[in-house]
């Protein structure tokens, strides 16, 4: 029994996992506004609405912000725990460049210059960087196959 690891896209399968890794910094930095319930009435000519179906807005709207909430919750765990099983460089580099709070500000030379010590090259700052997206990749399940 052969197992061989899939040939990916580089290009695509990189921004893949950056566009993953911003999503987990909006979920994990940016706070979600709750919906409230209207407390203006709305006045319907024909009356029962145009269903003739009765909605509790309070509760749809409560469920709405619960469940919001929650799976913003676990995207960011499932991201997390992905970045977790990463071997410590790659790990860092992942956690430094696109995980912070100001990974926006953040540039490529600044972690491989400034935060890695002894500082590294930009050839080894990259093969470090490709290494930890197509683990990403793959244990996320976002990676794109070359040929699909």
């Amino acid at each position: 029994m052969s197992f061989e690891l899939p040939e990916l896209d580089r290009k695509a399968t990189q921004k893949a996992v950056e566009a993953a890794l911003e999503k987990y910094r909006i979920f994990k930095y940016i706070t979600f506004d709750e919906r409230e319930a209207s407390v203006t009435s709305h006045i319907d000519d024909v009356g029962g609405g145009k269903s003739n179906l009765t909605s509790d807005q309070t509760a749809s709207i409560a469920i709405q912000n619960v469940d919001e909430l929650e799976r913003r919750k676990r995207y960011c765990e499932r991201i997390e725990r992905a970045v977790k099983r990463l071997p410590r460089m790659e790990r860092f580099l992942v956690e430094e460049r696109y995980m912070s709070e100001e990974s926006e500000y953040i540039t490529d030379h600044n972690v491989y210059c400034f935060k890695f010590q002894p500082p590294i090259s930009a050839m080894t700052y990259m093969s470090i960087r490709w290494k930890a997206f197509y683990k990403l990749a793959l244990g996320l399940n976002i990676a794109v196959i070359t040929g699909e």
